[in-house]
């Protein structure tokens, strides 16, 4: 856990759950996607009274690894942090992590392309998100 600077505290709902009892894969990608709302959030790039069209990135690619079944009950938390800024990209890891045992459950490395959704074009990567970001995870250019 003290790879990631960022952690948003995940509930694991009855409602996620597959009938094999475990959550559904498709899950986590939802868990990852409010961690990283959150995570820019934090960062002042987003605030909860903007429209969802102004974020201003989109996912690009999306790879998971499921490295073990998540229960009812588990308490989790989603790590996340940059490790690249590109021209118009942004790659974040993510993990889902079992908080009492600081095991990671599954793991992601999301694409992010900052985006116009007004004119529906990527853009180049905003000077203040990356100065504020690269502060933030302790990154140089």
């Amino acid at each position: 856990m003290a790879d990631y600077h960022f952690h948003h505290p995940t509930e694991i709902r009855y409602g996620d759950l597959d009938p094999q009892g475990h959550v559904n894969n498709a899950k986590h990608l939802t868990y990852f996607e409010q961690a990283r709302i959150n995570y820019l959030v934090h960062l002042g790039l987003f605030s909860r009274d903007q429209s969802f069209l102004e974020v201003g990135v989109i996912i690009a690619d999306a790879h998971i690894t499921f490295l073990s079944p998540v229960y009812y009950g588990t308490k989790v938390n989603v790590g996340v942090r940059s490790t690249k800024i590109g021209n118009k990209s942004i790659i974040t890891e993510q993990a889902l992590i079992d908080e009492e045992t600081g095991t990671e459950l599954s793991k992601a490395i999301i694409v992010l392309v900052t985006f116009d959704y007004k004119n529906h074009k990527t853009i180049p990567v905003p000077d203040m998100w990356r100065e504020k970001i690269l502060e933030f995870e302790g990154l140089t250019v």
